[in-house]
């Protein structure tokens, strides 16, 4: 797949129609070559068992997820103190403070679990993804990777796709694990629940469809991620300017499409 191209000549726009109608096009011509991108990648995983695709999976793997596990460690305990704490709080206005633990499981398992976790990935690891093909890039790196006929899809983006897709569901469950525990300690010295009363109505409400719809948006949210992440880099211009806003532009992207497919999955299985 080629990644390196000349950028369009557009017509100076005449008026404001014109200028609305070229960046809509514009734009849609950008999410085809960002939807050409994933599908390449995917298309590209047949190679993943090769021996030097698989040392570079393991490699994005050990970036993307052990790398991570200190600051998902450190967002999940909290986001679940602070769910069992506002949750609690309403819950003990009706002498209902015990089924704490059913509302956090419901909150980290449907929701919090697979969000945090791909908004944190999406602001360390796509930022990061951004950022070095954007330096490959304006160096002309990726251009010398085409010249030797080296694809630079299945050499860059399929590793980090591959690893992501498993990075993101561990990273998921992990924190649903960790938010019920840190809403746990929050209950008992905050509100008074029991250990086994919170952790008997957590158990009770969790369900197998909740846990497999926050693995899939998990998964969904890998694939978002290294997909913006590596076509920003790949059309960074203007050197080491262009990097900073490739890697700007890549995380906001990525927050949106994580909040916006994320409703969009919740209303589809709910």
């Amino acid at each position: 797949m080629t990644i390196t191209r000349e950028a369009p000549i557009l017509p100076v726009p005449s008026g404001p129609l014109q200028r609305i109608g070229q960046r809509t096009i514009a734009c849609i011509a950008e999410t085809g070559r960002a939807a050409t991108i994933c599908f390449a990648s995917v298309a590209a995983m047949r190679h993943a068992f090769a021996p030097r695709a698989r040392a570079e999976i393991v490699r994005q793997l050990y970036v993307c997820a052990v790398k991570s596990v200190p600051v998902v460690s450190v967002v999940a305990f909290f986001i679940g103190m602070i769910l069992a704490l506002q949750i609690g709080i309403e819950l003990r206005v009706y002498n209902q403070e015990g089924l704490t633990g059913s509302a956090v499981m419901a909150s980290m398992l449907r929701e919090m679990g697979p969000f945090m976790s791909g908004l944190v990935l999406a602001a360390s690891v796509g930022a990061a993804m951004a950022a070095q093909i954007g330096t490959m890039t304006v160096n002309e790196e990726i251009a010398a990777l085409e010249i030797m006929d080296i694809d630079p899809v299945r050499f860059l983006v399929m590793p980090r796709m591959a690893a992501m897709a498993i990075a993101v569901p561990m990273m998921s469950f992990y924190t649903c694990v960790l938010g019920v525990l840190g809403g746990a300690l929050v209950s008992h010295t905050q509100l008074a629940v029991p250990w086994e009363t919170y952790f008997r109505n957590a158990m009770d409400f969790a369900s197998v469809k909740a846990l497999w719809v926050g693995l899939f948006k998990a998964f969904l949210f890998g694939f978002i991620i290294v997909t913006v992440s590596c076509y920003e880099g790949f059309r960074t211009t203007h050197g080491a300017v262009g990097v900073g806003r490739a890697t700007r532009r890549s995380v906001v992207s990525n927050f949106l499409m994580i909040l916006v497919v994320g409703y969009f999955v919740t209303r589809l299985f709910y």
